[in-house]
């Protein structure tokens, strides 16, 4: 048995090094930029450009991190989630262009009122600054990158969650499909996006986003006629989104859907 200690120790350490050289390569394929839209404002953020192809348009992938990595490091974002659209399979299997934008300090991806004791939000007439931006960034994108605009995709966990319902409300017919995930936002006015395919998900046992946010989001796109997906994972808290996102089956379906 003694024997055997060492080399199964090696082999450890081993995995743990190929992991990590994994995970900087993954992260190495996203180039940190800057963008400045017509406020002056600055929008940090990363992109994944899968191979330059410019013979064929490509899939755009909007990527809204949590209220925990936003900063001005331009790396933060990509903690979670964002990096599993760069691995080897993916990139093979669903090439597409990320775009990973960082929310400043203080700033939030969603501008939706919400009072202490009310699970309704209202979603107030002006974008954020960070989603304006971002709208802004996308804009240029579409113009400077051989986007398919039949194919573009958001999805964001947390406050990206939010974020992600924000945009919906906002630029209804800009989006392909939806994965929102432990968000929320205006349930009296995302009937505005029941066309947009969404498959909504969330932690039951979530003590940060009570899932309750999610279900009437839910609940209202069903009231207007849509047929979202909607996964609620057992015994699972806030951090739903390791499901969600190393799901085959959820990225098959988000890459599947075309606006038409």
């Amino acid at each position: 048995m003694r024997i055997f200690r060492p080399i199964l120790g090696a082999f450890l350490c081993f995995a743990l090094c190929l992991l990590a050289a994994n995970c900087f390569a993954q992260r190495e394929r996203f180039t940190a930029k800057k963008f400045v839209d017509k406020a002056g404002d600055t929008l940090r953020y990363c992109i994944l450009d899968p191979d330059h192809d410019t013979l064929r348009s490509t899939p755009l992938v909007i990527f809204l991190h949590g209220s925990g990595e936003r900063g001005l490091d331009n790396q933060a974002q990509l903690k979670w989630g964002a990096m599993n659209f760069a691995t080897d399979q993916m990139m093979a299997m669903h090439p597409a262009v990320v775009i990973a934008p960082q929310c400043p300090p203080g700033q939030q991806w969603a501008n939706v009122e919400r009072t202490r004791n009310s699970a309704q939000g209202t979603l107030n007439a002006q974008p954020s600054k960070s989603m304006q931006a971002l709208r802004e960034l996308i804009d240029q994108i579409i113009k400077t990158q051989h986007i398919d605009t039949k194919r573009i995709y958001i999805t964001g966990l947390s406050m990206g969650g939010f974020g992600t319902f924000d945009a919906l409300e906002r630029y209804p017919d800009l989006f392909a499909a939806a994965l929102p995930v432990c968000g929320g936002g205006d349930a009296s006015k995302i009937s505005v996006a029941a066309h947009v395919p969404m498959w909504i998900c969330a932690g039951a046992d979530d003590p940060t986003v009570n899932n309750q946010y999610s279900v009437d989001m839910l609940l209202e796109l069903r009231k207007a006629g849509a047929h979202p997906g909607f996964t609620l994972y057992p015994e699972t808290g806030h951090l739903s989104w390791l499901s969600v996102y190393s799901d085959p089956h959820i990225i098959e379906w988000l890459f599947s859907q075309h606006k038409k």
